[in-house]
């Protein structure tokens, strides 16, 4: 049953737990006996000041708990997953603020029938016992292009509006002030979500399906259904049809932006959104508004207000002028709030020059014979054929350890190889060559492949600085494997690709001999470097990623041994066809 495995100790009590779990880790929270409220433990600072109280259904984590704190909420209400609190605590958390010597509530309530209800009876309730108590009611979802009856839905922008209270209330404004302040600038927000997949409320199935190509737009914070359901696109493409509707002219909820126009943004994860995909998301929202002319103050990068586990999205705008953004700025204790930088977002220089490398060595420093230029490009021509041929066969090998990329990560390789030999002249000499592949293969290929052919290769490119003799050659081979075995850890015998480099090396070294055939010798060191590597499929993996796995799992060769044998036999047919 896709999305119902939570882990929680009974389904009833989850929202206590959650509760009880804030406040456990929060010295700063107390819970207020008999309710599902929490307040903040120093209510006694509170004597003077307007208290803030908001809430509504748990699943929604952070929010409301993890905004409790001086310069935001004073306390949060909390009801079952996805289902408005009870008006009776609602109303304790109203008498324990009053008591505390409060001068008067601000209800901050997010636009759901229930959370209406529920709130609006306990300010009656309140009243009728002499409190001052005002509520406001949150509707920032621009989803709807037509005004419904019910009202914009209340999405992630509450919480902006929970910091821009908090802070009037820190500097002594009255009840009736900040509920003023805070409607008007709730009137100048919009959110949209998005999602890849839907929630499940604990011990229920999934709130609604999609497809494995389908996203939905406009959605809720409780899983209602959007309004729009569309295929699944690149990033970019996706934040900009979200911006797009936010901002559309055709929307009755949009976002009055102009050019010109200074925002806070806010880049809020759903809950299952990898920090990967939100930060793509949040550079591409960031320019996106800056193609547009909008002016960025202020972004917020995280998970705010959640839907439980929904892989998603939601995108804040608010306009704000210096007064607001002050207010924005303004500290606070509440530990789930984000404190970026007080300096604006745009016009900031984003790139640092990279420092340029040293210019390649002169031709003059390798005075020994010929260029063996004409070889190398048929040599790498061959070996990126191979790569790429061998793709699907090397990442089949490499599921066995878990990740299964060791194809990937090869074809990346040869890509990039392919792509440097078609944009410029190979350099000139065995070293430069090496030296620049080297480069290349730590800069483009990635993984720890990339890190051990680069050690390789620079290695065995500083014997090949004096000359290129067929011993140096088996010189420099036997230079790349030290280091490879001196910073990588491994050894031959722990199923590696050391095991196909060293069985080649150990042949290659009859090249020290002038009166050997070094076709025979190169034909010789790939054999031994093919069996190598099909007897790693009996070893133990001593080293590297699979060294986690449990041997009886292992009963396939090491595709880094595979690799490394096809590369080998690439360069052997590669100076055959040249020779030929």
């Amino acid at each position: 049953m896709q999305g119902s495995k939570k882990l929680v100790n009974t389904i009833l009590g989850c929202a206590d737990d959650a509760l009880a779990g804030t406040v456990a880790c929060n010295p700063h929270l107390q819970m207020l006996h008999g309710h599902r409220v929490a307040l903040r433990a120093d209510l006694e600072n509170l004597r003077g000041k307007v208290a803030l109280i908001s809430g509504g259904g748990s699943g929604h984590e952070p929010a409301h708990a993890g905004y409790i704190g001086k310069g935001m909420l004073t306390g949060v209400v909390a009801g079952p997953v996805f289902t408005s609190p009870a008006v009776g605590s609602i109303l304790a958390a109203i008498r324990a603020v009053r008591q505390a010597g409060a001068v008067g509530t601000l209800l901050i309530v997010k636009n759901y029938t229930g959370d209406r209800l529920n709130f609006g009876l306990a300010l009656e309730q309140a009243r009728a016992e002499g409190a001052s108590v005002e509520m406001v009611v949150i509707g920032d979802d621009c989803a709807f292009t037509k005004q419904k009856k019910a009202g914009r839905r209340g999405l992630c922008g509450t919480v902006l509006i929970h910091k821009v209270a908090g802070a009037l209330s820190e500097a002594g404004c009255g009840l009736s002030a900040i509920a003023r302040k805070v409607t008007a600038v709730a009137h100048s927000m919009g959110t949209l979500g998005v999602s890849l997949t839907p929630c499940s409320v604990p011990g229920s199935r999934p709130t609604f399906q999609l497809a494995d190509d389908e996203l939905e737009l406009g959605l809720g914070i409780h899983g209602e259904a959007g309004v729009r359901r569309m295929k699944i696109t690149s990033a970019d493409q996706v934040v900009k049809i979200m911006l797009d509707h936010m901002t559309s002219h055709s929307n009755a909820s949009r976002v009055r932006l102009r050019s010109g126009a200074s925002v806070v943004l806010m880049v809020n994860n759903l809950g299952g959104l990898s920090y990967l995909e939100l930060s793509v998301v949040a550079g591409s929202a960031v320019r996106c508004l800056e193609n547009r002319g909008i002016h960025i103050a202020r972004v917020f990068v995280g998970s705010f207000m959640t839907a439980l586990e929904m892989a998603g999205v939601s995108l804040t705008l608010l306009l704000v002028d210096d007064e607001l953004l002050t207010l924005i700025d303004s500290d606070t204790a509440a530990v789930a709030w984000s404190q970026p930088a007080k300096v604006h977002v745009s016009g900031q220089k984003r790139v640092r020059e990279s420092v340029a490398p040293k210019e390649e060595e002169e031709e003059e420093s390798f005075p020994f014979r010929a260029p063996a230029t004409p070889y190398m490009r048929a040599v790498l021509e061959k070996v990126c054929n191979t790569l790429l041929n061998l793709q699907e066969e090397l990442n089949d090998l490499d599921r066995a350890a878990g990740d299964g990329d060791c194809g990937s990560t090869h074809a990346r390789a040869a890509r990039a190889i392919q792509e440097w030999v078609e944009s410029k002249p190979l350099p000139l000499y065995p070293s430069q060559l090496l030296s620049a592949l080297a480069k290349l293969l730590l800069e483009k290929m990635g993984g720890s492949s990339g890190a051990l052919y680069g050690l390789f290769l620079t290695a065995a490119a500083q014997p090949l600085r004096t000359d290129d003799e067929l011993a140096t050659w088996s010189a420099a081979v036997d230079a790349g494997i030290d280091a490879m075995m001196r910073y990588g850890g491994a050894a031959p015998g722990d199923r590696t690709m050391l095991d196909s480099l060293c069985a080649a090396a150990e042949q290659l070294r009859a090249l020290k001999n002038p009166q050997t055939n070094p076709l025979k010798v190169l034909t010789k060191a790939v054999e031994e470097a093919e069996a190598a590597a099909e007897s790693t499929k009996h070893m133990e993996a001593a080293a590297g990623r699979a060294s986690y796995i449990g041997s009886s799992r292992l009963n396939r060769p090491d595709p880094g041994a595979v690799a490394a044998a096809a590369i080998l036999r690439a360069v052997m047919e590669g100076l055959q066809v040249k020779t030929i």
